[in-house]
């Protein structure tokens, strides 16, 4: 199969990488186990090099420019701007324009129109002048697009708030949402929980309608400058779209009717629900979004920005800010010190580092330092569950999520601690909590149990990205993998999850991957599971999934898959080569019993031979998911420890069989 080097199927690509040759002068010995040997101990050199000395790793968590440009609109918003953060935003900003003035949301992807918007308005802020030729090209294709009225709602949001939008044409979100109790439709917990944080405070900002004087027009995105804000079609009546707009259309009109002491009250009480989910460092879900909502939210309440929520909230943002080299500031939509931390100790460990290792130890007393050992906003559901497990960022104690803790239970078991009491308990814990995690239909989420309702996608709010969180594949994997390695292959819950995962298997053979892109990610999760359930690598359907592997196999041996999988059938499987990517095809490859086989060397070689002098791999393209296509993720740390595990499983075997009790 032939990938271009933008990822581009069907045109010539790139030169294939034979175990032999390598990315930078230096030789790999033919032997594909030898070579493997070599790469695997520069990576694991790289990585221990890596590790802070708390015990934690952590990558940069690289997204699109909207986290950038909200950012200043935020501080424009608040007043609380400076010319140092201004310049230093604007120049990552420009940094990321393409040829034809448009923004992506992943490295090769096409221009998106509301980043394009958002990144246009932040450079406007920072002063760039919408005759400079970069502007123009910008402001013509926003046009070429339906200009502004094109865009999604959250960027007109953005927009409402200096008075380039009229509230008046946005969907309405009332803060009375906050009292409809957890069985009615469309609660506050039917949402996942990333879009529920996000809407809980956007209730009174949808409430108030503020109006900060604009320091500029925007009519250079306007394709009717005489009418900005066309009315959108209904759709018919009868179909589910036209019921929501119609409901929108009457909350319209409850907005002008509603009683003011009714009003006052649910915005009191949503600030009441914002205020108790703020973290200990100030954030809110250790994610930047719903952080930057509910500042605002609350300081349309009139808290002042000295008021210590506020202050603690705003001091949280500066902790998503990655300086640069050259003087430009990213900000990250997330960390993810967990997730980092735990997949790099499973690195480490099947790539042989001893398991009583200083390295790995510091990790394991890291992680159950940061273990949630209280109830969150999944008790809701789980109401008589005892609480354990572990959440992806720093601080997220109302938000642990299974993904995590499934992982982080298997980089625990890797560790020879000094004190193995701790790892016990820690496991039991989060074992017997994420069983009862499990949704209705035998699989499992990531942050919640049955956030299944159709409703909330339908709103016509909510055009920003998957706003439930159904049960996946790829999480599912996880935990039946790691039932499976602590003894319970056989409970009734994880054989329902085999189940579950065998039904939701493709005709061609592949898993969908939610959090991870995408087919190959999904199938790279689910193959090492099933097999350590006791599925044989000869069960149907795993052979399915590595004829599907071999399928899309580059011709430089690796694997790559545009993140267009997620819309257009054509790029399923398909890419550029990529580390991550590669590692996950092995990672099933092997657990299928394909060690000796054809694909497994030339992937192996693919991984030896791109290796970077200094033991790691360079990876620009966004492998990571956070809503498929509207939202992705480039984890700076997946290039690293993917491939190590690959590496080391290939060298050293499988690193333990599941004890498959019951």
């Amino acid at each position: 199969m032939t990938a271009t080097t933008d990822g581009s199927p069907g045109a010539p690509g790139p030169r294939a990488t034979a175990a032999s040759e390598t990315t930078d002068d230096r030789t790999v010995p033919g032997d594909t186990h030898v070579a493997a040997g070599l790469a695997a101990q520069r990576s694991v050199e790289y990585l221990l090099g890596r590790q802070d000395a708390q015990g934690w790793w952590k990558g940069d968590l690289e997204t699109n420019v909207t986290m950038d440009a909200e950012d200043l609109l935020l501080r424009q918003f608040l007043g609380v701007q400076d010319e140092k953060t201004t310049q230093a935003a604007a120049l990552f900003i420009r940094g990321e324009q393409r040829d034809d003035g448009t923004w992506a949301t992943f490295h090769g992807g096409p221009g998106e129109l509301s980043t394009t918007v958002e990144a246009y308005v932040a450079l406007r802020l920072a002063g760039d002048r919408p005759d400079d030729p970069h502007m123009d090209r910008a402001a013509a294709w926003i046009r070429a697009q339906g200009g502004i009225a094109a865009s999604r709602v959250f960027t007109r949001i953005w927009l409402a708030l200096f008075g380039w939008w009229k509230w008046e044409d946005l969907p309405e979100l009332p803060p009375e949402l906050i009292y409809l109790p957890s069985w009615f439709p469309l609660n506050i917990y039917d949402f996942g929980c990333w879009a529920r944080q996000t809407i809980v405070p956007l209730t009174i900002v949808s409430a108030k309608r503020p109006v900060r004087p604009a320091p500029f027009p925007l009519d250079e995105l306007h394709t009717d400058r005489h009418n900005p804000n066309p009315p959108r079609p209904l759709a018919p009546a009868a179909s589910w779209d036209g019921v929501f707009q119609r409901l929108d259309k009457l909350l319209h009109r409850y907005h002008g009717v509603a009683l003011r002491p009714l009003r006052r009250a649910a915005m009191n009480s949503a600030a009441r629900w914002i205020i108790e989910r703020q973290e200990n460092d100030g954030c809110w879900g250790g994610i930047q979004p719903p952080a930057v909502y509910s500042v605002i939210a609350l300081h349309l309440l009139g808290y002042d920005l000295q008021h210590p929520v506020m202050r603690a909230g705003l001091d949280s943002l500066d902790r998503y800010t990655v300086w640069r080299d050259d003087g430009a500031r990213m900000i990250e939509a997330c960390q993810s010190p967990v997730w980092d931390t735990c997949l790099a100790t499973i690195a480490l460990a099947d790539a042989g580092v001893p398991a009583d290792h200083s390295a790995l130890v510091r990790a394991a007393d890291w992680m159950l330092g940061e273990e949630i050992v209280k109830p969150g906003d999944w008790a809701v559901r789980r109401p008589r569950l005892a609480p354990g497990g572990w959440a992806f960022e720093f601080h997220n104690d109302n938000y642990p999520d299974i993904d995590d803790t499934a992982e982080v239970i298997l980089a625990l078991r890797r560790v020879k601690h000094p004190d193995p009491s701790r790892i016990e308990a820690a496991i039991a814990r989060a074992g017997n909590w994420t069983l009862g995690m499990q949704s209705r239909n035998g699989a499992w989420g990531a942050f919640d149990a049955d956030n299944t309702s159709a409703f909330p996608n339908r709103l016509p709010f909510c055009d920003f990205g998957e706003v439930i969180d159904p049960p996946s594949a790829d999480v599912t994997a996880h935990v039946v993998e790691m039932l499976a390695h602590e003894g319970r292959a056989h409970h009734p819950r994880a054989r329902r999850g085999v189940e579950w995962l065998l039904g939701e298997q493709e005709p061609n053979g592949a898993w969908f991957g939610r959090w991870g892109v995408n087919y190959v990610y999904g199938t790279g999760s689910v193959v090492p599971a099933l097999t350590a359930a006791g599925l044989p690598g000869s069960h149907p359907a795993i052979r399915r999934a590595v004829g599907w592997l071999e399928s899309v196999q580059n011709d430089d041996g690796g694997w790559g898959e545009d993140l267009r999988s997620y819309r257009e059938e054509s790029w399923i499987g398909r890419g550029a080569s990529t580390a991550s990517q590669t590692a996950w095809a092995l990672l099933a490859l092997l657990a299928a019993g394909e060690r000796d086989g054809k694909a497994v060397e030339r992937g192996i070689a693919f991984l030896a031979g791109s290796q970077r002098e200094d033991g790691s791999w360079d990876e620009p393209h966004f492998t990571g998911t956070g809503f498929p296509w509207d939202f992705s993720i480039n984890y700076h740390l997946y290039r690293q420890v993917f491939p190590l595990t690959a590496l080391g499983r290939y060298v050293h075997g499988e690193p333990f069989a599941g004890r498959n009790g019951g």
